[in-house]
């Protein structure tokens, strides 16, 4: 299993990641960090890497966890699908894409950004086929300690192997799962090939919605999993 924070339309690792594991929990009761991942992801444009940028509201001294973060109004909604249209609407796969991705958009966004970012990955891996069931850390008892709350939620889920993103290596203590008889393994995010791609010099850290508006159900063949 692996428990990470929740990010927008993120980019194809996290969705290897999804696939790799029989669960994956969307650590949103972490806090909320600003100029991060949580509400923005970055597309190609003939200007080159631009954001889109989900507005939040921040509140007092910036406690709040990604689950109690709010999204600040829904005229982001529309700009950010004008922008994915403007930008991809020559690709091999954008009309495809589009007839599930539009309605997330232009639909009546939810209240929350953790819900957004679950409707947006559970929609992305409905559409690779990922089965990987996603919940939530507020779905079980989260105890003190940083490792200690990864592998107190593992042990709840039954979970015997945990795999984690290499940036974690600076702070899980891999003896607190040795303990709990629950393996710890590193997941590897190099090695992925280039695809045909819009708009000059090729980029591997943009939203996966860039892969699939560009290959389509071929996505996952430039993916570390490949759909069944």
């Amino acid at each position: 299993m692996a428990i990470v924070q929740s990010n927008y339309i993120p980019w194809k690792g996290y969705f290897d990641m999804i696939a790799a594991v029989d669960e994956f929990i969307l650590y949103d009761d972490m806090q909320y960090t600003r100029r991060d991942w949580r509400n923005r992801n970055r597309i190609k444009t003939p200007q080159g890497v631009q954001w889109l940028t989900v507005p939040v509201q921040v509140k007092g001294k910036y406690h709040q966890t990604i689950r109690e973060t709010e999204i600040e109004g829904t005229e982001w909604a529309n700009a950010h699908w004008k922008g994915l249209v403007q930008n991809y609407r020559r690709a091999p796969h954008f009309e495809e894409i589009a007839l599930w991705l539009e309605p997330l958009y232009l639909n009546e966004p939810p209240s929350h950004l953790s819900q957004l970012n679950r409707q947006f990955i559970e929609a992305i891996c409905r559409y690779l086929s990922i089965q990987t069931v996603v919940s939530s850390s507020s779905d079980y008892t989260l105890v003190d300690g940083k490792t200690e709350r990864l592998a107190g939620i593992c042990a709840q889920a039954g979970g015997t192997e945990y795999v984690s993103g290499p940036a974690a290596k600076d702070y899980v203590d891999e003896e607190v799962f040795n303990e709990r008889g629950i393996k710890l393994t590193w997941f590897d995010y190099t090695g992925y090939p280039e695809y045909p791609q819009l708009w000059g010099e090729f980029a591997h850290g943009v939203t996966i919605l860039d892969l699939l508006f560009n290959c389509g159900l071929e996505s996952s063949r430039k993916m570390k999993w490949v759909r069944p």
